[in-house]
């Protein structure tokens, strides 16, 4: 895991300095889908956070968040991980760093992949959990949905569009979309 803390702002930028660059640099970010599997490998349920959101409302999401200075793509995902899933989800990361799909967020309304404060690339992985999760910080609960349920339009009408869009790759990557 990295050794930057979650609350520590020594290798990034203050919010003054990160909103100058969010206008004018796209900024690194990971996703990552939380999955059961069986002991076959074989998916059995997908987790999706319930965050309360700065505007108040309640939405669906996926673990995301910022890859930081001088910090790994594994260790950003086990960070972030951790933060939102709490220390005991054990989260098995990939072997491999390459996602099953890039997000292209962009500033402009109608994007696809829509973030209203900045232009970001964001590299979305699908990690396997083995332990207890025990969201904290601003995720309410944590959900576990068959791919099933969480392909059902209430769930994918709570998700961002670009959130939804990456639970939909997913499921295809993992041969789980009808």
């Amino acid at each position: 895991m990295s050794e930057i803390a979650s609350g520590d702002l020594g290798p990034w930028l203050s919010p003054d300095d990160l909103a100058m660059v969010r206008r004018k640099v796209p900024i690194l970010y990971i996703d990552a889908l939380p999955v059961r599997v069986d002991s076959h490998g074989d998916l059995e349920e997908v987790g999706l956070l319930l965050r309360a959101t700065a505007a108040g409302t309640i939405s669906r999401a996926l673990v995301s968040g910022r890859v930081l200075f001088h910090e790994t793509i594994r260790e950003a995902l086990a960070r972030h991980l951790e933060k939102d899933l709490g220390p005991m989800a054990l989260p098995r990361l990939p072997v491999s760093p390459v996602p099953y799909a890039v997000g292209e967020y962009f500033p402009t309304p109608g994007s696809p992949f829509y973030d209203p404060r900045q232009h970001a690339v964001s590299l979305a992985y699908v990690v396997p959990v083995v332990g207890d999760c025990r969201p904290s910080h601003d995720t309410l609960e944590l959900t576990w949905l068959t791919p099933a349920e969480a392909l059902t339009p209430e769930v994918i009408g709570d998700l961002s569009e670009g959130h939804a869009s990456l639970l939909r790759q997913a499921l295809a990557h993992l041969g789980r979309l009808r």
